[in-house]
């Protein structure tokens, strides 16, 4: 014989609450088009060119317009420094003047825009590799 599953009152109730807020429920094969065609659409910033002093800015600014923009990952191609002017100076750091190294740690390092990265991780190759990185956003709350 199979037991009968008796329904809690407060699950009741939370089931019509629930059943009220419909107009936040999607349909769920539309959701999966716009996500995979959003996907493909990365938005990206290519710093090449730029001074550190330029490229912080820039930066700042595309993650906070991106992150209210509702993004959920986004490119940011730094360049591998292969060119900067720094590895002719002895007295400049080759590795935190070289937007490579030194934009991540502008973002971690940032209060305001630290609140709203999720992750940051090395490109794929074919979205530029050891030259650009992925920023991945926490949920915007609503």
């Amino acid at each position: 014989m199979k037991k009968k599953y008796v329904v809690l009152d407060q699950d009741k109730k939370d089931w019509i609450d629930f059943t009220k807020k419909t107009k936040n429920v999607s349909v769920k094969e539309i959701d999966l088009i716009k996500i995979n065609s959003e996907e493909k659409k990365i938005r990206k910033l290519d710093l090449h060119g730029q001074t550190l002093s330029e490229a912080n800015d820039m930066v700042k600014k595309f993650i906070i317009e991106s992150f209210e923009n509702g993004n959920k990952k986004i490119l940011i191609i730094t360049g591998k420094g292969s060119r900067s002017k720094s590895h002719d100076n002895p007295y400049v750091s080759k590795k935190m003047s070289i937007l490579k190294y030194s934009v991540p740690e502008f973002i971690k390092n940032d209060e305001i825009l630290k609140d709203k990265i999720l992750k940051i991780s090395k490109a794929d190759e074919k979205h530029g590799g050891e030259g650009a990185i992925y920023i991945f956003f926490k949920n915007k709350k609503l």
